[in-house]
């Protein structure tokens, strides 16, 4: 059938089909059922998976115990979204796009019964997929990814069923470290390898030792600047060891913590435009490149960095909400446009806070700015009122004009929300000698009289005058 027959049999009224049932698509399918009713609006969502509209940033914390049971981390159920009119069909996996036909091929993961729906306008939000690396024994039972509330609790059965008590991260990222102190705090002996120097690479390597000392000092054991070769099993298949080129680590259970790729294997086969990092390419109404009536968001999309002015591939929930307001809005015929990222994001290692925003050295590096950095200790409160802690303020600014590249913080309580202070800045265009001026709250138990940020941009402004002499 084509679009023009599909479109016939429905009269005036259009279908919009979503691919993807959590952060980006059912925000899109919620927002475009808000501007348009179900009169003028058809919505059909599918989505593979047992859950919708849940939070995979709360899956380390859940598995931890800091959250008490899984449900707390579902935003919005399966029926509360069919109760707005749409039409979600849960355990149902898009397993083709026909954009010439302008139709999609899905399959019931449960019967494998498989079935044509057309659309007039389409929404791919199929997020990403957890990295699996290719050697032997990657897909040994006890080697787990965690990405989704199936993948959490696939985890949480394998850690009920395990031998013994040791753990084995691969990766050092904030999956990494998120699980490596989720199993700590589960009774478990925690090894993490990393083929970084440091853990946290979106850290440069010098803040990022700050976390190799907390990590350390919680008894995980780090193994860093080595890569896993091999996932040993046991006579039963199931894990036992990770092997490096040098040695091998006891596991009873392996968690990946490597990062994901974008998911976008069917948009690949439909010949949609995918970036250099396997992302969908979107304009900034979120509409896929030369598609008028497909736009793609979430995890599976690549979108504009602020700062360097290229292409980044950046998995975060808050972004994908935004996207889906943004498509949600397009789709039913208003206009909104998503402007780009700075890549600020935060993290924890027990009451260690981790916060990046901009720019790391080699990434300034790598797209031919100059710049110039500084570090500086600080305390989060008023050295005197009772609670201070240290925490440490890296900031990278252009040579010359001054403009803030970067920020990374690392402290206790009250460290990683000031990075705030430094993501408004640099979405702003803010010179270190303009940071300088901000107008920020002070009270001892807050701050000290020249919060640790401004501390740091008056130190990178007078180095940018130094470089200008």
């Amino acid at each position: 059938m084509d679009m023009s027959a599909a479109r016939d049999a429905r009269g005036t009224k259009e279908r919009l089909v979503v691919i993807g049932g959590d952060a980006a698509g059912m925000s899109a399918a919620s927002q475009a059922r808000r501007l348009r009713g179900p009169d003028e609006l058809e919505i059909v969502a599918f989505e593979r998976g047992h859950f919708t509209s849940f939070s995979a940033c709360g899956i380390p914390y859940w598995v931890g115990g800091d959250v008490g049971e899984r449900d707390l981390l579902i935003a919005r159920t399966p029926e509360e979204h069919r109760a707005r009119d749409i039409d979600l069909r849960m355990r149902t996996e898009v397993t083709e796009i026909d954009v010439a036909a302008g139709r999609v091929r899905a399959r019931d993961v449960d019967s494998g019964t498989e079935s044509w729906t057309s659309y007039d306008k389409l929404v791919i939000a199929t997020g990403a997929r957890p990295v699996r690396p290719d050697m032997p024994g990657a897909d040994a039972p006890g080697v787990h990814g965690v990405q989704t509330l199936d993948d959490g609790q696939a985890l949480l059965d394998s850690l009920a069923r395990a031998r013994g008590r040791r753990a084995v991260v691969i990766g050092a990222g904030y999956i990494g470290v998120e699980m490596a102190e989720s199993l700590i705090k589960r009774g478990y002996e925690v090894t993490v390898v990393n083929r970084g120097r440091e853990p946290m690479s979106t850290l440069d390597p010098d803040m990022g030792r700050l976390v190799h000392r907390a990590m350390s000092g919680l008894g995980i054991t780090m193994v860093d600047d080595v890569e896993v070769t091999k996932v040993l099993t046991g006579d039963d298949g199931r894990v036992r060891a990770v092997a490096t080129a040098d040695a091998e680590y006891p596991a009873d259970v392996v968690v990946l913590g490597i990062g994901v790729r974008p998911e976008t294997a069917l948009a690949r086969a439909a010949g949609l435009p995918l970036g250099t990092r396997g992302g969908l390419l979107t304009d900034r109404a979120m509409r896929v490149r030369g598609h008028e009536n497909i736009w793609a968001g979430g995890d599976c999309v690549e979108v504009l960095d602020l700062v360097s002015g290229q292409l980044r591939h950046v998995p975060l929930g808050t972004h994908a909400n935004k996207h889906g307001q943004i498509i949600g809005t397009n789709a039913a015929g208003g206009y909104a446009t998503f402007p780009g990222v700075v890549g600020t994001a935060v993290s924890k290692v027990c009451d260690l806070e981790i916060a990046r925003t901009g720019l790391r050295e080699k990434d300034a590096r790598r797209v031919g700015l100059k710049f110039e950095t500084v570090t500086i200790e600080s305390t989060s409160r008023a050295g005197y009122y009772p609670g201070a802690s240290p925490m440490t303020v890296k900031m990278i600014a252009e040579r010359r004009t001054g403009r803030l590249l970067g920020v990374q913080i690392v402290g206790r309580e009250g460290a990683a929300k000031r990075v705030d202070i430094a993501a408004v800045a640099l979405t702003a265009g803010l010179t270190v000698e303009q940071m300088t001026a901000l107008d920020l709250g002070y009270a001892p138990p807050f701050s000290p009289v020249w919060d640790p940020v401004l501390v740091a941009a008056r130190k990178a402004a007078a180095k940018v005058r130094a470089s200008m002499a």
